[in-house]
């Protein structure tokens, strides 16, 4: 399984928002000294309304990145609206009466103190309405902002909670063989034995190849492997499954050489393969059919394992324990989780009309 991406640095969501914030305010500005310029007038109108809007809205561009803070605040304060709508009453008047204060300061550092004081009592009602205004404005931009980072940060954890419950799963799948399978092979291998020691030693081989290929697997359970060891691993596992089945098992592969090289997680087919012969196969009298192909088209490998046995409906119900085809089920989580979700792992099946699966692996 490819390796979880790193987390984006903290400071960045952070450098986003202020540059966010400061094309806005750049943005106002401009608009508002666009809508205060007279144009039938000489070109220093343009002028004037520019200074206009630095004089107007200046303090409120300063004050805004306070509203940040205080909207943390709110968002972790119990949600009872009168208790909610009595904080924001708080806090628009405080930031109306702070703009205040912060225009009149700037007016007397300029013009002094008459003029400061004139340009409070003309401004003081407009300034107090635009005030409460830009408050809303700016606690409903952060507001989103902030929930927007939380139900990331949520998704996020449940991702990594996800891809980690896969990686158990699928660490205790590759951990063992059926043990059916493992029964009915050393059944099979005692009575060759008796029968044909040199075939049953070459059995003995492959069995051994598939126990070293287990263990390998089980010690990195994220790494990849070609796809040339898979379809060896799966070969084996089928010739053992021959001695006992026999002609009832008919095995076709259509492997497209280019298809080898590819990279795919470990014991990718095998459950695939074990699933088709032990529930699809091996119940009907007459044996069946199972298909192996892999190709690759447009840069993407096409893996698919399908069989003519009984089929079932998909997805299968939970028996009375809550339990649900784990192998499987661990599967497609692992395909859904894997480049970012591009790789595909799709069921067709229906009772009576065999039991087939894709699955789809970006190689780029």
């Amino acid at each position: 399984m490819t390796a979880p991406a790193s987390p984006p640095s903290p400071q960045r969501p952070f450098k986003r928002l202020w540059l966010s914030y400061g094309l806005l305010c750049l943005m106002s500005w401009l608009l508002y000294a666009l809508a205060g310029t007279e144009w039938h007038r000489d070109a220093g109108a343009f002028w004037f309304g520019l200074y206009e809007a630095t004089w107007n809205l200046g303090p409120a561009f300063a004050l805004g990145p306070l509203a940040w803070p205080w909207t943390r605040w709110l968002l972790g304060r119990p949600r009872r609206l009168a208790r909610r709508l009595g904080w924001h009453l708080l806090g628009a008047l405080s930031f109306a009466l702070l703009w205040q204060g912060l225009d009149a300061l700037t007016a007397w550092f300029f013009f002094g103190a008459a003029h400061a004081w004139a340009s409070f009592e003309q401004g003081l009602v407009w300034r107090a309405a635009w005030g409460c205004f830009v408050y809303g404005v700016l606690v409903f931009g952060f507001g989103g902002v902030i929930n927007a980072q939380r139900a990331h940060a949520a998704a996020l954890q449940a991702a990594q909670a996800e891809a980690a419950l896969v990686r158990a799963e699928l660490a205790a799948i590759s951990g063992k063989l059926n043990p059916h399978f493992l029964f009915n092979t050393l059944n099979s291998l005692l009575m060759l034995v008796r029968r044909d020691a040199a075939r049953a030693e070459h059995a003995l081989l492959g069995f051994s190849r598939m126990m070293r290929y287990v263990l390998d697997s089980t010690r990195q359970p994220d790494a990849h492997v070609p796809l040339a060891d898979e379809i060896a691993f799966v070969r084996d596992h089928l010739a053992l499954e021959q001695l006992r089945l026999g002609p009832r098992l008919r095995v076709h592969w259509d492997i497209q050489p280019a298809a080898e090289d590819a990279l795919v997680p470990p014991l990718t087919l095998q459950p695939l393969v074990e699933n088709a012969v032990e529930h699809g196969l091996s119940p009907q009298v007459n044996g069946g059919d199972l298909h192996i192909s892999a190709r690759v088209l447009d840069d993407t490998l096409h893996l698919s394992v399908r069989d003519n046995g009984a089929g079932c409906a998909w997805p299968p119900p939970s028996d009375p324990n809550g339990r649900r085809g784990v192998g499987l089920s661990a599967l497609q989580r692992r395909f859904e989780l894997e480049h970012d979700g591009r790789a595909r792992f799709e069921v067709d099946t229906a009772p009576g009309q065999g039991f087939a699966v894709t699955i789809t692996w970006p190689l780029t």
